[in-house]
């Protein structure tokens, strides 16, 4: 699907505000009423609908026929009784994260905000709070910067059933999933795209968060392009109008080139980029965005890694950690993230306000471009289930650069092979200059260097603060 713009974007286009340049990291949080079950995934309002998908067997073993308990009936269970935005505000802080925030609104029509457009949200129904507008004051009174998210595009189609006699399809139940439309609508790209009432409701929720809070971030994920480009403008508008030293981000085509941060999904790119970018991917090592019974986590380790590949090819992380139902977090994803802050910590340097080397890095590990584009989103239609993007693990012969005016770090991620590294991009002759002094940070211990016209080689020492990954820091002469 190619975009054609037929409107003047031009003055609604937006660079990358210094905050989020210098910020490098951010956190999101996948939370609602399918939170509840916490059963395989986030799309489990969708996938419970789908007739033998494994989803849908779980849910009529546990909670019976859907014509009997749909998934609006989860939503007096969402109850967040233990919700507290201080708590996640720390969190962030503890985690390094510079800005951060919940879901918005997810694909399941369900509103974590005060809204006036929506019934089904989280102050009328449910917990009974308004949880985008207490995280927005909780995070800012900490310095954190507010994040708001939208995935409300996705409804379009999102609940229509396989199974006829699902209370979907009950007109008595249309202010919970919309009216029932043709089972097609529920691919990526439908023949039927939305209609004006859907359009138009889609960009009034836009316009109620962004006059409401003033995020500083608005994320859009993907599927927007199904929305008329005049709606789309005026969304982008209506933000922009209400915040102007604000940010969108979006993915693939669902916006003009320019108009705000361009994200890849659980992606990356091979090589440093010319614009600032973002990705977003989960600390959950589930195929999953939201807390799922026997949640599993990536390691501090592989976050490390990630921030400082993205940082060094010019872009940023935002990451995902599903909270419980409750509104806690699981012990093991606060362990994860209170170690990546341990390691930002010590050696933040290397990440917050750097900017890209020539090179991104160099070593034994080739990396290629990914992003969960759009054959893998329609096959995920079609089958329900997620698929993984591919990843790779640098080793201990792979280094990621960054810079500031004083000094380039280099970050390693393992034992190099005979503690030495040998590094061509920063030869005696390369963009690099004159270097006064390397030592590691944390340690304070000087590094043996000498260079030559093919490479400068680095002597490490013994003592590493973290297992994670060091950094060295060249002083700059």
């Amino acid at each position: 699907m190619n975009a054609k713009w037929t409107l003047d974007w031009e003055p609604l286009k937006h660079e990358a505000p210094q905050w989020m340049r210098d910020g490098k990291f951010g956190l999101f949080f996948h939370w609602g009423v399918y939170s509840v079950p916490a059963c395989e995934n986030e799309w489990y309002s969708r996938n419970m609908y789908l007739k033998g998908c494994k989803q849908n067997l779980w849910h009529e073993k546990h909670y019976g026929k859907l014509s009997e308990f749909g998934y609006k009936d989860f939503i007096p269970m969402f109850r967040a009784e233990r919700f507290d935005p201080d708590a996640w505000a720390d969190l962030v802080r503890l985690s390094g994260a510079r800005y951060a925030g919940p879901v918005t609104e997810h694909a399941d029509n369900y509103s974590l905000w005060d809204s006036a457009v929506n019934p089904i949200n989280s102050v009328k129904t449910g917990p009974h709070r308004d949880i985008a507008g207490e995280c927005a004051a909780a995070f800012r009174a900490k310095g954190i910067k507010y994040l708001a998210t939208f995935h409300h595009q996705w409804l379009w189609g999102w609940f229509m059933s396989t199974d006829n006699e699902a209370d979907v399809y009950d007109p008595a139940n249309e202010v919970y999933y919309g009216p029932a439309l043709p089972l097609e609508t529920n691919r990526y790209i439908p023949y039927r795209l939305p209609d004006r009432k859907f359009a138009e409701t889609w960009l009034e929720k836009i316009r109620e968060v962004s006059e409401k809070y003033r995020p500083d971030v608005m994320y859009f994920d993907g599927r927007v392009m199904i929305l008329p480009e005049d709606i789309r403008y005026a969304a982008a508008k209506c933000y922009y109008d209400a915040v102007p030293e604000g940010i969108i981000t979006y993915k693939q085509e669902d916006f003009p080139e320019g108009l705000g941060v361009f994200d890849v999904e659980c992606g990356r790119f091979a090589e440093g980029q010319p614009f600032f970018w973002q990705t977003d991917d989960r600390l959950e090592d589930r195929i999953t965005w939201c807390i799922v019974q026997e949640p599993k986590y990536k390691s501090a380790g592989r976050i490390i890694q990630q921030i400082a590949d993205v940082t060094a090819k010019n872009g940023c992380l935002v990451l995902n950690v599903g909270p419980q139902e409750d509104g806690t977090f699981h012990p093991d994803a606060v362990r994860q993230l209170r170690r990546v802050g341990e390691w930002l910590k010590v050696n933040g340097e290397a990440i917050y306000a750097t900017r890209p080397y020539t090179v991104a890095g160099e070593g034994v590990t080739v990396g290629t471009n990914e992003d969960y584009n759009a054959e893998r989103l329609k096959a995920q239609m079609k089958d329900g289930l997620a698929l993984e993007s591919g990843q790779y693990k640098l080793t201990g012969d792979d280094v990621r650069y960054t810079q500031t005016d004083e000094a380039l770090y280099v970050i390693g991620f393992g034992i190099p092979r005979d503690n030495t590294l040998y590094l061509s991009a920063l030869r005696e002759g390369s963009a690099l200059g004159r270097v006064r002094s390397a030592r590691m940070l944390g340690t304070g211990a000087c590094v043996g260097m000498s260079r030559d016209g093919e490479k400068m080689t680095l002597r490490l020492p013994e003592e590493r603060p973290f297992e994670e990954g060091f950094v060295i820091r060249l002083e700059k002469e």
